[in-house]
């Protein structure tokens, strides 16, 4: 990379960079061994592990002093009772942002059905969190248009905050999603999902030890993404950040933030991360 102004745009997201984890039994030892407390950690929600599993790491993270951002699945929630109990654990713990996807759980628990069903209650209960993610998809969803998932951003953009970006190996892909809400308006701050140095074989394992869904269904929501794994030459999260650069440095992306899915490799994650900055530390100066 030669344009310093890029670089130093990738070297400020990446060294802000948030981490997402899986809640595995052994996850929490890695990031207090791997994780410096600058940096925030989000814990993703699966139906085979529970939501329990993911509010109580969540809550052991913050009591080690990690900002932590637990993923609120809409479909595993049954109700704004039960809704509201979460909200007063997470806020008891000091938990200041949360993330609301729709998740997979089929059928869902109880009367969410979608991410904007929740999100509407939380609105109802009074804002408890000051920042709200949402899910954004730069490539299509399996089983929704991508209007409607355009559609879907335009109309939980009042409850919340900011725009986390699925996973995505396609630095075009990125830069066409980002025009296209802006165009239609949509103004919330994004963070760009990005794969961290994932391998494959430790992805597929997680995929099916946590519970992401069986293994056929993962490999069908993510097929574009394992043929860009088994591409002659591989893939890194590195090439991606340098090629989405020019897209992230354009004030009007209004991309604040880097999201990277370590899927449990948080040692090499973080020595990635350190390792890339050094890299780009000659371009910035």
């Amino acid at each position: 990379m030669r344009n310093k102004a890029h670089a130093a745009v990738l070297s400020r997201l990446v060294a802000s960079a948030r981490f997402e984890v899986l809640p595995t039994p052994s996850v929490e030892e890695k990031v207090l061994e791997h994780v410096p407390l600058r940096r925030t950690v989000t814990v993703t929600a699966s139906p085979a592990k529970g939501l329990e599993t993911t509010v109580e790491l969540t809550e052991r993270l913050s009591r080690q002093g990690y900002d932590v951002v637990p993923h609120l699945a809409a479909r595993m929630v049954r109700d704004r009772a039960e809704l509201s109990e979460l909200c007063d654990r997470l806020l008891a713990a000091d938990v200041t942002t949360v993330f609301v996807p729709g998740g997979d759980q089929d059928p869902p628990a109880g009367k969410y059905h979608a991410a904007l069903d929740l999100l509407e209650d939380l609105t109802e209960l009074g804002r408890p969190f000051p920042e709200v993610g949402i899910t954004g998809y730069p490539e299509s969803h399996p089983t929704i248009s991508d209007d409607l998932t355009v559609q879907s951003m335009w109309d939980k953009r009042r409850h919340a905050t900011h725009i986390v970006s699925n996973l995505n190996f396609d630095p075009g892909t990125i830069q066409t999603w980002l025009n296209r809400m802006r165009s239609r308006g949509i103004t919330l701050p994004v963070l760009v999902g990005a794969p961290g140095p994932v391998e494959r074989a430790k992805l597929l394992a997680m995929a099916t030890r946590i519970g992401v869904g069986d293994s056929t269904r993962f490999l069908m929501k993510h097929k574009k993404m394992f043929a860009r794994l088994a591409a002659p030459g591989g893939y890194t999260g590195e090439q991606f950040l340098e090629r989405c650069a020019k897209t992230m440095a354009r004030p009007e992306s209004n991309v604040t933030g880097l999201h990277l899915y370590t899927f449990n490799q948080i040692a090499e994650t973080e020595r990635w991360c350190r390792e890339f900055q050094e890299r780009l530390a000659p371009v910035t100066q």
